[in-house]
């Protein structure tokens, strides 16, 4: 647009033609500086600024033609413009004042109607002040009163119960179940809350709610220990686990433990009376209205009477263990919850404690104790049958394995109970010290018979009737010892007193009946009994002291056979008299006394040929001759090792005879080439067998 407004200017008419000679040149020369001025003007002037371009904005948006008469126009067209905005301006300011008016007269009128307001509210306000003063007092009340009944409905809700609470606490008619604990337990704690109370200036409120809490909880352990006494009288220990509500109240009850006490004493007396009728129907099949009891009776199918003792026996432990099963869950499983409780009663209950003394409770040992108690009827018939058993019968092998059977069962009975249990020795002790009371006597008065039986030894020499019986009955008990579950400390010391009296009397009586034997039956004898005596201990651990004695007794009276092999050999090949001759000249090895030899008679010629002689005949049949002496040893191995020894006991004899002989040829020949005379015979040359020769002969 402003390069067409430039564009279209005309040059000015007139200089068309002009010379610079001319009058106007001084007049075109203005111009054209003036010209020069308004051109470097506009071209100086920015057109970035805002008020150019929206004029040049407005001329180009009235498509205004760049002419003389537009730009002549121009102004008073926008002069005439401006003042007509200006009038439109006027007329509309002059319709905003006439609403301004209207709005004045408008506020006016509000500012009189609060006015208005302000002064009804004013006397709205005296005459409602002390209406709200004593509302604000009341509000104040209420407050307070809602408070209080918020205490007082907490208070009711946290100390007092409510009747139909109490008649699940303390009727009879309702039962022990979840809810009777629940509101025990919430007792419980009113009662332990009562401390707080106390410690408030007025204890009244206190006293009083404890008194209460105090009744309702005795009234409900009275309930509860009633409760618990049905039960036990139809609890069926058969049943794998025990009602669990009984196991919970007792641990509750055990809170009070005098009736906790007196509930197991009731207890322990009702399963003595149940057990006592199970064991009597076991034995005889008498079936009272609560027992089932559906096996064969004990004493019409054991015949036996050891077996009728441990089918008692088996009776009673297997009762004890089921027992045990039975009331572990009550004493163990619930252990600390009791100990808890009771300890819990004991120090609210601080009179039951004895002499200060405070005492745990152990629930295995409780546990143990009730069981003990329980079997006391059992035990008691228990011991009357078998006393009954033990004196109708005199079999004293019966006695002792009875006394066996109860040294067993007493071992297995103390690993059920404990070691510290009455019954051990209320019952097992007193059993078996009794059947071994009448296994002594029977022992004895069977020894006594036989004393007055036998009074002459076998011919044979072999072990006596009586003895062999006796072997085989302690053969019997040795078995039954063996058998039994005792100790390996006093299994040797334990059987000790069976040999007392079942073996050493019937050994007495073979050595009484040995003082009638002549040598060497004697020994003989007594080795044979002994043998047969060692061959029935050797195969026990519990004997080997007895077996070493036995041993050490053999030892001697072998060593009497061997005496008595070797005084046979001796004698009758003439040894003996060639040996006396030597002892009671008293020949030592020194020169003087060895030279004395050949004047001895033993050593004569006659003689000493004769004595040869006689061991040259006795050498052949020596062995089987002197065995020949003891064949009546029934061990064959005795009679070689006895004889072996007394030939070799010979050999040393007959080498130092043949000591002596060479000794004191040597002595004569040294004389004899001194003298150079024809030498003798010398005392070898008479008595030619040599000692090798003899070890030959005898092996």
């Amino acid at each position: 647009m402003a390069g067409t407004y430039f564009q279209e200017r005309p040059s000015p008419a007139g200089h068309k033609g002009l010379s610079p000679a001319s009058p106007a040149v001084g007049s075109v020369s203005r111009g054209a500086n003036a010209l020069s001025s308004r051109i470097t003007s506009v071209l100086s002037a920015s057109y970035a600024d805002l008020e150019i371009r929206d004029a040049l904005e407005t001329l180009d948006s009235r498509s205004v033609r760049n002419t003389a008469e537009t730009r002549r126009q121009i102004r008073l067209d926008v002069q005439k413009e401006v003042i007509q905005s200006n009038g439109e301006i006027v007329k509309d300011f002059g319709a905003v004042a006439e609403q301004l008016k209207r709005i004045g007269t408008a506020i006016e009128s509000l500012n009189q109607y609060c006015a208005d307001m302000r002064g009804h509210i004013a006397a709205a306000n005296r005459e409602t002040g002390p209406v709200m003063e004593e509302a604000k007092s009341l509000m104040n009340q209420k407050k307070q009163v809602e408070t209080k009944q918020q205490i007082l409905a907490a208070f009711n809700s946290h100390f007092n119960i409510s009747d139909e609470e109490s008649t699940v606490l303390t009727s009879t008619a309702e039962p022990v179940n979840e809810e009777f604990f629940q509101t025990l337990t919430r007792v419980k704690k009113i009662n332990h809350d009562c401390e707080v109370l106390l410690g408030t200036e007025d204890q009244t409120l206190g006293l009083e709610v404890l008194e209460q809490s105090s009744k309702q909880l005795n009234a409900a352990f009275q309930k509860l220990y009633r409760w618990i006494q049905r039960e036990f009288k139809t609890l069926d220990l058969e049943n794998p686990q025990i009602n669990a509500s009984v196991r919970r109240s007792l641990r509750v009850l055990a809170e009070r433990p005098t009736l906790f006490q007196s509930c197991l004493d009731f207890f322990a007396e009702a399963r003595e009376h149940i057990l006592s009728d199970a064991f009597h129907a076991a034995l005889t099949g008498e079936v009272s209205d609560s027992t089932n009891f559906a096996t064969k009776p004990i004493e019409f199918h054991a015949h036996d009477p050891l077996r009728y003792v441990g089918d008692m026996l088996a009776w009673a432990h297997s009762a004890t263990v089921s027992e045990r099963e039975a009331l572990e869950v009550l004493f163990v499983s619930e252990g600390d919850e009791i100990t808890r409780s009771i300890q819990a009663g004991l120090e609210s209950e601080p009179w039951l404690r004895s002499d200060g003394d405070e005492e745990v409770f152990d629930g295995r040992k409780a546990l143990n104790q009730l069981v003990t108690r329980d079997l006391t009827g059992v035990l008691r018939l228990l011991r009357q049958r078998t006393e009954q058993v033990i004196q109708s019968h005199e079999d004293a092998t019966l006695a002792y394995k009875i006394a066996n059977l109860f040294g067993f069962y007493k071992i297995t009975f103390s690993k059920l109970l404990g070691t510290d249990s009455d019954v051990l020795e209320v019952f097992f002790d007193a059993l078996e010290n009794s059947a071994m009371r009448r296994f002594r006597t029977n022992m004895r008065d069977h020894v006594a018979a036989v004393q007055n039986e036998v009074t002459v030894a076998p011919t044979d020499l072999s072990p006596p009737d009586f003895l062999e019986e006796a072997l085989e009955t302690l053969k019997a008990l040795a078995k039954s010892y063996d058998t039994s579950v005792a100790t390996l400390e006093d299994r040797e010391n334990g059987f000790e007193s069976v040999l007392v009296e079942a073996l050493d009397p019937f050994l007495k009586g073979c050595l009484n009946l040995r003082d009638g034997l002549q040598e060497p039956d004697a020994d003989i004898f007594i080795i044979n009994c002994l043998l047969e005596a060692k061959g029935t201990l050797a195969g026990y651990s519990f004997t080997q002291d007895r077996l070493k004695g036995i041993d050490k007794i053999i030892g001697e009276h072998t060593a009497r056979l061997v005496d008595y092999q070797h005084r046979y050999l001796t004698h009758n090949s003439g040894l003996h008299a060639l040996m006396e001759a030597l002892s009671e000249a008293k020949i030592s090895d020194t020169t003087e006394s060895l030279k004395t030899i050949p004047r001895l008679d033993a050593f004569k010629p006659d003689t000493l040929i004769s004595i040869s002689q006689q061991l040259d005949e006795f050498l052949p049949s020596a062995l089987i001759d002197a065995a020949e002496n003891i064949k009546r040893l029934r061990n064959r191995r005795f009679v070689q090792d006895v004889t072996e020894e007394a030939a070799g006991r010979f050999c040393e004899d007959f080498e130092f005879v043949e000591s002596k002989l060479l000794a004191a040829d040597d002595l004569v020949r040294a004389d004899e080439d001194s003298d150079e005379e024809e030498p003798a015979p010398g005392l070898r040359d008479m008595f030619p067998r040599t000692s090798g020769e003899i070890r030959v002969l005898l092996s």
